[in-house]
């Protein structure tokens, strides 16, 4: 008899976002801007942020992955792999927070680790969990893309405070052989993004201390317009790539599911690739851009538009600077 390929299909995705929601109106009495100038140049109108003392990404990618449970109905002591995507992690060095999300969930006879790629890291993590399924090793992986953005914003600087929100998602991935799920998968990065997207402080490099936190050297830099410039030609080559080696053309493809860092972003890749604005998932204006989190909660917004079969064309950049694309079928 044959044996059946194994691909790593999606087969049940969870969301979660706090309660509190600022809006460009809020916005306009913290800073010097406007929700016409906000709205215009990133499409975002709200983004959620997490309140409360103690509260960091685990919170939020422990309600995810619980969701996802009730949701799926899985037994958490069958998932072999716990993978976090996130950048905003509980503790800079360890415990790593898929640790604590794993503990909390009742994932007992799994292993866990976060994953680190800018904004990209769910991405990666996708992909990471496809080489564990498809290696045959492991059958089922959970994946929860987390951030709270929030806790590396200054909001007196108007450049970044109005972009980012807080959020998770959490995607169960499970071995298939009827051809769905990951098909294919393109990632680069370049480590000159670091003169352009960082947060100073707080690693090896600079250490926290009295000064670093005096300078607000642990919120975010980031320098807009060559940030811009580089993932727009970046998720471009990572879709054109997806699309050649997979034979496909842009009719093929049902979904774009594009990292929501900026409505201007998504749409001028869009028109590079030549693909129509009704095939692009949104969910910027909702949530702002929450970094690992973006891309499972468009999934979960489309999920009721999401048939079996569907061609999903996943495309995302971040810091690093670190980018790829991702062919997959849709399993359910």
């Amino acid at each position: 008899m044959m044996k059946r390929t194994i691909t790593a299909a999606i087969t049940g995705i969870a969301g979660y976002t706090p309660d509190f929601v600022l809006t460009n109106k809020d916005l306009e009495a913290m800073v010097n801007t406007s929700d016409e100038w906000i709205h215009t140049r990133t499409g975002i109108r709200e983004r959620r942020l997490l309140k409360g003392e103690g509260t960091g990404s685990s919170f939020m990618g422990i309600h995810a992955a619980k969701r996802l449970l009730e949701k799926t109905g899985i037994d958490p002591l069958t998932i072999d792999v716990v993978i976090v995507a996130t950048v905003t992690p509980d503790y800079v060095h360890y415990p790593g927070t898929s640790n604590i999300i794993s503990k909390a969930i009742g994932a007992d006879n799994a292993f866990a680790m976060d994953l680190q790629a800018g904004c990209s890291s769910f991405l990666f993590s996708m992909q990471t969990a496809s080489m564990y399924i498809t290696s045959g090793q492991y059958n089922r992986v959970l994946l929860v893309g987390v951030d709270k953005m929030s806790s590396l914003v200054d909001y007196t600087n108007r450049d970044t405070c109005v972009l980012f929100g807080d959020g998770a998602g959490a995607v169960l991935m499970e071995a298939n052989t009827e051809g769905y799920g990951i098909q294919d998968a393109y990632m680069r990065s370049d480590g000159q993004g670091v003169d352009y997207l960082r947060v100073p402080a707080g690693g090896s490099v600079l250490p926290a201390s009295a000064d670093t936190v005096i300078n607000g050297q642990h919120f975010m830099f980031q320098d807009g317009v060559p940030v811009y410039k580089f993932a727009v030609s970046k998720m471009v080559e990572a879709g054109q790539m997806i699309l050649e080696r997979n034979n496909l053309t842009v009719d093929q493809i049902d979904w774009v599911v594009s990292h929501q860092a900026n409505k201007r972003i998504i749409q001028a890749t869009a028109e590079r690739l030549q693909i129509q604005d009704e095939k692009l998932m949104f969910t910027i204006h909702k949530y702002g851009n929450t970094s690992n989190a973006s891309m499972p909660l468009s999934l979960c917004e489309y999920e009721s538009q999401l048939k079996k079969g569907d061609n999903l064309l996943f495309v995302s950049f971040g810091g690093g600077f670190a980018w790829g694309g991702l062919y997959l079928k849709w399993a359910y």
